[in-house]
């Protein structure tokens, strides 16, 4: 008999306090989806340029148990997250949405050595820490940042073009050439 048939699931609550005590240590599996806006992110929120109404998160999670040849069954879990936040585009420094699209495999695992010792090669699934107090929105913020694109920019040909406060950027207007500012040293130099 399979021990996921004979072990109770457990629902999760969509509530974002509720998700900071989950009790991975339990004997049952858990199953549970929720959105999480971006003011229930206080980690995203500092990375964000702007909160627009809709942003944020919709989470799914489940977990099962796994036979593991020589050892007890181990505990799986599967973070599903799709969402969308809004950053500052590094090409034209305008906002930009970012929509994010991740699901994860991680091993829920007794102690901390059992973590560091699992194999690093092991690519389709991350040790984390099982605990009675396991703080998943944590978990969750922990992936959506490291989801976040390194250089966040709008797809090639979206940019705004940047208008120059100082040029008003009108095409009525003359462009106003501007002094180099080591045309001064230059003409010291030539001076000496």
């Amino acid at each position: 008999m399979n021990r996921n048939q004979v072990l109770p699931q457990i629902q999760l609550s969509s509530d974002p306090q509720a998700l900071k005590r989950v009790d991975f240590c339990a004997p049952q599996s858990y199953k549970g989806a929720g959105f999480l806006s971006i003011s229930d992110l206080p980690r995203v929120a500092k990375e964000v340029s702007a909160v627009i109404p809709g942003d944020g998160f919709a989470w799914n999670v489940e977990t099962h148990f796994e036979e593991s040849p020589g050892s007890d069954p181990h505990q799986i879990m599967v973070l599903g997250l799709n969402g969308r936040l809004h950053l500052v585009c590094q090409r034209c420094l305008q906002g930009c949405a970012v929509d994010l699209a991740e699901k994860r495999r991680f091993i829920l695992l007794a102690t901390e050595e059992k973590a560091d010792s699992y194999p690093v090669e092991d690519e389709e699934q991350e040790p984390l820490v099982a605990s009675q107090q396991f703080n998943l929105l944590d978990t969750i913020e922990d992936e959506i940042l490291l989801s976040i694109p390194l250089i966040p920019k709008h797809p090639e040909g979206f940019c705004q073009p940047q208008i120059s406060a100082a040029g008003g950027g009108g095409d009525d207007e003359p462009l106003v050439e501007r002094e180099n500012p080591f045309n001064v040293l230059k003409n010291m130099k030539k001076n000496s």
